[in-house]
């Protein structure tokens, strides 16, 4: 069986977010309103998420 992998979205903006958020998004290669990445759906991953899903849009790829 093929490797899940999740399509993260920057969607909002990270101007005036808290600092650890930030660096979440930008950890995760998130850096301009509409950019996308594909990452690994794994626990680490979901966690990061998990946190700043109010900032990303998350699909299935």
């Amino acid at each position: 069986m093929a490797d899940k992998k999740l399509k993260v979205t920057l969607s909002k903006s990270l101007i005036a977010q808290v600092p650890k958020n930030v660096a979440i998004a930008k950890s995760m290669g998130l850096r301009k309103i509409g950019q996308s990445v594909v990452l690994p759906d794994n626990d680490a991953t979901k966690g990061q998420i998990r946190l700043i899903n109010h900032l990303v849009k998350v699909e299935e790829v």
